[in-house]
């Protein structure tokens, strides 16, 4: 019979169990959806759109898409509070935080 990985999870010593599951919650923090992060930062969908003068449905479409214009992501960020950074990663390299793309404008 097949195990399944919670069964081989609840075999590790307590210590051990505890640590996993506390660096799994680490990795699961560190990507969030743009919606998860409204959340995070406690603001609502309304609240956003008012910043950023658009409808509710505006935001709500933002939230939902998988590709979208930097201007647009940099707003909605800003919007928040935070501020837009793009690092590039390459193999076998130091990650390279991007100075801009040109400027982005508001």
């Amino acid at each position: 019979m097949p195990r399944t990985l919670a069964d081989k999870i609840q075999q590790l010593p307590i210590a051990r169990r505890r640590k996993v599951e506390s660096r799994a919650k680490e990795l699961i923090a560190e990507e969030m959806s743009l919606r998860d992060l409204r959340k995070a930062m406690n603001r609502t969908q309304v609240e956003i759109a008012k910043i950023l003068n658009v409808g509710q449905v505006t935001v709500s479409r933002y939230e939902q898409r998988s590709d979208m214009l930097l201007s647009t992501l940099q707003g909605y960020v800003r919007a928040m509070g935070g501020q837009l950074e793009l690092t590039v990663t390459f193999p076998r390299r130091k990650p390279v935080k991007l100075k801009s793309l040109g400027e982005i404008s508001d």
